[in-house]
């Protein structure tokens, strides 16, 4: 039996009309036999700063469940945000990759006989293909974002799957939807998908934002703005090049 590896995805700005000419599609991935292991390290995390979620086995507990997000960086919560990214970049069985389409205004989906969905594919596609390997079998877990969720997963799971030959589907074992605020991976991911998308759509009005940006260049020695080396695996950036690959599609 092959070793499992888990894959948690987040998008940002993914819609063709949500007034955003940025997209982001993010991933952190781990071994499947580290999962639990890693998620009760953030629960921890959480416990630390009285963030624990209300749970089964203790449905009596009032605290506050706080969900891990992009769009919730905060001066007040500033502390336990880095203490996430630190702890991201100091464990060695954590992950993360994501691809950046600089400027959506620029696609021209007719003139190439695609649209927007098949776009969306092909990215979902690139970004995970880097991550994808045959010598393992692979668990993909999407964020529910809106009503079209279980249609994308299936469709997903149909191209990535043809595109391994896949037929046994010893490679791909699901695709399946989650809700992100019960998975702590996921919520990671939306933080720094979030923080790539940010800085690459030239935005630096929230200090506390700034801060993490600045803790990840730290980490990283990248700028987030350029795509790193294909076979960069802690950090790895795509920023796709809209007149490199147009063509392509």
């Amino acid at each position: 039996m092959k070793d499992q590896i888990s894959i948690f995805c987040d998008e940002s700005c993914h819609l063709q009309n949500d007034k955003e000419n940025v997209m982001a599609l993010g991933a952190i991935y781990c071994p499947t036999a580290k999962k639990d292991e890693i998620f009760r390290r953030i629960a921890e995390l959480k416990a630390k700063y009285n963030l624990i979620p209300k749970t089964k086995k203790n449905p009596n507990d009032n605290r506050a469940y706080y969900e891990i997000k992009w769009n919730k960086v905060s001066k007040s919560q500033l502390p336990f945000y880095r203490d996430i990214i630190d702890y991201f970049f100091d464990d060695d069985d954590i992950f993360f990759r994501v691809l950046v389409v600089p400027d959506k205004s620029k696609l021209d989906y007719e003139k190439y006989g695609h649209t927007h969905d098949t776009f969306y594919y092909k990215m979902y596609f690139s970004m995970l293909k880097t991550i994808l390997n045959p010598d393992y079998s692979h668990n993909i877990y999407i964020d529910i974002k809106d009503t079209r969720s279980t249609e994308k997963v299936h469709k997903l799971k149909e191209v990535l799957r043809n595109d391994k030959y896949d037929y046994s589907n010893s490679i791909i074992k699901k695709v399946q939807q989650v809700r992100s605020h019960e998975v702590e991976l996921i919520q990671l991911a939306d933080l720094l998908t979030g923080a790539v998308s940010y800085i690459n759509r030239g935005l630096s009005t929230s200090p506390a934002k700034k801060t993490l940006i600045d803790l990840i260049r730290h980490r990283t020695n990248y700028s987030l703005l350029k795509s790193t080396l294909i076979k960069e695996k802690k950090f790895n950036i795509f920023i796709w090049q809209h007149s490199k690959y147009i063509a392509s599609l």
